[in-house]
């Protein structure tokens, strides 16, 4: 079994307050969750308005099928025009670890 992590760190747009923050982070967890039946949920940063830590963490048993819905995790973040994103954490995890 193959256990991969990744962790967004986000700068958002034209935010003002954290209920505007939520109107833009809900909506990537939820898009997340739903296309690539990951576990994701917002990690940090939950005080500041402009800033998001989303953490996202998949189990397979064929580190190449992981290593792709990590991947595409990653590009559909990335994509998000609402969004800048300022650097991604990845780590991978097998049975030896």
């Amino acid at each position: 079994m193959f256990v991969g992590t990744l962790s967004f760190d986000l700068l958002l747009g034209d935010v003002h307050s954290l209920k505007e923050k939520r109107s833009v982070v809900r909506p990537i967890v939820a898009e997340l969750q739903r296309r690539y039946a990951v576990a994701v949920a917002e990690v940090g940063g939950q005080n500041l308005h402009r800033r998001a830590e989303i953490g996202l963490a998949a189990v397979s048993g064929d580190p190449g099928h992981l290593t792709d819905v990590l991947d595409r995790c990653e590009r559909l973040v990335a994509a998000r025009p609402e969004v800048e994103l300022l650097s991604v954490r990845r780590r991978l995890h097998g049975d030896d670890d």
